[in-house]
C-alpha cells in the first residue's frame, strides 16, 4: 500500500500531517507535480517532478497506483480513474471519494464548468478550515490503521 499525492496544488499543511503519517508509520508518500516539491529526509517519503502539461501529474499518478493505494487529490476526473482501479481517493479537505459518490461530484463539476463557461461566477472553494484539516487527519488515520494492519 503507497500513497499517492497530487502535489501541485495540495496545501502545505496536508503535506505536513502526510509527512508525519509517513515518519509514524513507515509508509511510502510520493508526492507528484510539474514543478519542484521540496520533501523532508524520511526514508519513506519522495518527490517526483514530471514535464509540465495538462494533466501529466494526474496521468503518472493513474499509472502507478494499484489496488489498494491511496491517492491524495481534489480533482474529481482524477478520483473517478483511481476509484475505479480498485484504490481509494481523498481530497485536502478531508471528503473520502467512493464508488458511490464520484459520479455525482463528476456530474456536478462538470455542471458547474459548463456555468463558468456561460460566463456564471460562483467563486472559488473557501479556505481550508481547521475542521477540514482534522477530517482529513482523521480519515488518513483511519485509512493507515485498516490497511497497515
Amino acid at each position: 500500500m503507497k500513497i499517492w499525492v497530487d502535489a501541485d496544488a495540495c496545501p502545505v499543511v496536508i503535506k505536513e500531517i502526510l509527512f508525519k503519517a509517513a515518519k509514524r508509520t513507515g509508509v511510502e508518500v510520493t508526492f507528484i507535480a510539474n514543478q519542484p516539491i521540496k520533501v523532508p529526509s524520511i526514508p519513506s517519503v519522495s518527490a517526483l517532478q514530471v514535464p509540465s502539461g495538462f494533466d501529466i501529474a494526474d496521468n503518472e499518478i493513474v499509472k502507478r497506483c494499484q489496488k489498494g493505494d491511496l491517492v491524495i487529490t481534489s480533482d474529481i476526473p482524477l478520483a473517478a480513474e483511481i476509484i475505479d482501479k480498485q484504490a481509494s481517493a481523498l481530497s485536502p479537505r478531508g471528503e473520502r471519494f467512493t464508488p458511490d459518490n464520484v459520479r455525482a461530484r463528476l456530474n456536478m463539476r462538470d455542471f458547474m464548468d459548463t456555468m463558468r463557461a456561460s460566463g456564471i461566477q460562483s467563486g472559488g472553494p473557501p479556505p481550508l478550515s481547521q475542521s477540514d484539516r482534522q477530517l482529513f487527519a482523521n480519515h488518513l488515520d483511519r485509512f493507515l490503521t485498516k490497511n497497515l494492519s
